[in-house]
């Protein structure tokens, strides 16, 4: 059924504090460093781009610095920030950060700067919103659009089409869509100014790549609309567009590989995309799912998206998988079993900014990226 992950759905399996033996090892697959490109990162557990809902006029501030440099203290590989809106009206609440000025780009720097001294790869999550963008941030206690005499405004989408609960969108005309791949490209240029090896292109989500992708939020009957090749077109120029502009940069694409709704976007539809997306500059796949409609219908388990990381690595195109992998024997055996390259997590690196050097010791790893100013608490 297209838009189901019934075709992929296997028994979730809690792996718990031990490992066999032969996983139970020094070199541990989940230590080994990975190089994407020109970024060179010392282990396999990375950190998942997380929404703060802490900047002023989209400026990082203190708060994104110290919260995106202690997981680079804490042992990971890759810290991405979170998703960044490449324009003002891409921002998911007015309190998004944002790389569409020489400003922000310089507030970014330190943070990149901080995360590479500590021995990871900085990353950032280049995003637009979309129809689901002026909305009130989690804090707020509201729900829903913020009203534009309150601070909100325009959303654009590539169909009238609202999210529930949301405020309609405009549909996009060409000059609009021609102005998109214009700021992914400019933000990609002042991301790598800034510091940061790795660019992540946010097509998951709901977002408004994702709403191009999908043919439950696009209704278009130009050459952006109708079929996958059409559905897809967006995407491919955001690809081009950033690999043009940041040619040494390791790039991501961050996909939804299901709807999880009748009649929606497929982790087929992705596994061409992807291949698509490859042949035009992209490196790495980031596979979730999820966060088009409200009507979705998810089976939540540990690892759940794993199965579609696996499918999409299957093609031949290299992958990360996430998906509530807390544990560092649960993410080695992702890597030991081929579902994945690497493994993203987000809200376990919220609960401990060390997980590494704890996955590291659930593994037996003798070499975990310890800081020398950590070193007398590590357990012997």
């Amino acid at each position: 059924m297209q838009g189901s992950a019934r075709a992929l759905r296997i028994p979730f399996r809690r792996h718990g504090d031990t490992l066999s033996p032969a996983l139970r090892s020094p070199v541990a697959v989940l230590f080994s460093p990975l190089t994407v490109r020109t970024a060179a990162m010392r282990n396999r557990l990375w950190v998942a781009p997380m929404c703060q809902y802490s900047a002023q006029e989209g400026m990082p501030g203190e708060w994104h610095h110290v919260h995106l440099a202690q997981f680079a203290s804490g042992g990971a590989g890759l810290v991405m920030a979170e998703a960044t809106a490449v324009s003002p009206e891409g921002r998911i609440s007015p309190q998004d950060t944002g790389i569409w000025d020489d400003a922000q780009r310089d507030a970014w720097a330190p943070i990149a700067a901080a995360i590479r001294v500590r021995g990871a790869e900085a990353g950032i999550q280049l995003a637009h919103a979309g129809r689901k963008a002026s909305t009130w941030s989690p804090f707020s206690g509201h729900r829903g659009s913020v009203p534009m005499e309150e601070g909100g405004w325009e959303t654009l989408a590539p169909s009238g089409i609202a999210y529930d609960g949301f405020a309609a969108p405009r549909e996009m005309n060409h000059d609009d869509i021609d102005a998109v791949v214009r700021d992914f490209a400019a933000a990609s240029r002042r991301a790598v100014q800034a510091g940061f090896g790795v660019l992540e292109v946010h097509a998951a989500h709901g977002y408004l790549l994702h709403q191009f992708l999908s043919p439950l939020s696009n209704l278009r009957s130009d050459e952006y609309g109708g079929p996958l090749s059409g559905r897809a077109r967006l995407l491919l120029r955001v690809v081009e567009a950033v690999r043009d502009e940041a040619p040494d940069a390791a790039l991501f694409v961050r996909f939804s590989a299901s709807d999880w709704a009748d009649g929606g976007w497929d982790v087929e539809d992705t596994v061409q995309v992807a291949t698509w997306a490859a042949q035009r500059g992209a490196d790495l796949f980031d596979i979730s799912s999820g966060g088009l409609v409200e009507h979705q219908s998810i089976t939540l388990g540990p690892g759940y998206q794993v199965p579609f990381a696996r499918r999409v690595r299957d093609a031949g195109l290299p992958v990360s998988a996430v998906g509530l992998i807390d544990t560092g024997t649960h993410a080695e055996q992702v890597l030991v079993d081929g579902d994945a390259d690497a493994v993203m997590s987000g809200r376990e690196w919220l609960r401990d900014p060390h997980f590494a050097l704890r996955a590291a010791g659930e593994l037996g790893v003798s070499d975990a990226p310890w800081p020398p100013q950590y070193a007398r608490a590590r357990r012997r």
